[in-house]
C-alpha cells in the first residue's frame, strides 16, 4: 500500500513552465510503476507518461500530446515522482494526477493507488 501527495500546481501563463511532485509514503516506489494523467471537466482522464522503472533501470512512453514538452522522473531518495511541464498551452489546463501500479499500462483502471490531484491552468 502506498499513499501519494501531490504538490506544484497553479497558474501559468502560455509558454511557461510547472513541475508536478509526487511524494509517496508507505511503501517506496520502487516497488510501484508510475504514471500522470490528466483529466479536463466533461472529458476522459487522459494518459500523459508513465515510468516503468528507477532512474537506472526504467523507461517511460508519453503521449503524443505532450512529448517533447512533458518528462517523468523520479527520486527514490525522496520516495518522489515528477512531472516536469514545458512550453505549456491553454489546452493542458486540466486537473493533474499521479498513480501507482503493479503493471505498466496506459490505462487509468490499471492503476490502484492516485494523489488527491491538482489544479493546473494555462492563461492565454
Amino acid at each position: 500500500q502506498v499513499q501519494l501527495v501531490e504538490s506544484g500546481g497553479g497558474l501559468v501563463q502560455v509558454g511557461g513552465s510547472l513541475r508536478l511532485s509526487c511524494a509517496a509514503s508507505g511503501r517506496t516506489l520502487s516497488s510501484y510503476f508510475m504514471g500522470w494523467f490528466r483529466q479536463a471537466p466533461g472529458k476522459e482522464r487522459e494518459f500523459l507518461a508513465r515510468m516503468d522503472w528507477d532512474y537506472t533501470g526504467g523507461n517511460t512512453f508519453y503521449a503524443d500530446s505532450v512529448k517533447g514538452r512533458f518528462t517523468i522522473s523520479r527520486d527514490n531518495a525522496k520516495n518522489t515522482v515528477y512531472l516536469q511541464m514545458n512550453s505549456l498551452k491553454p489546452e493542458d489546463t486540466a486537473v493533474y494526477y499521479c498513480a501507482a501500479g503493479l503493471v505498466p499500462t496506459m490505462t487509468s483502471s490499471s492503476y490502484r493507488y492516485w494523489g488527491q490531484g491538482t489544479q493546473v491552468t494555462v492563461s492565454s
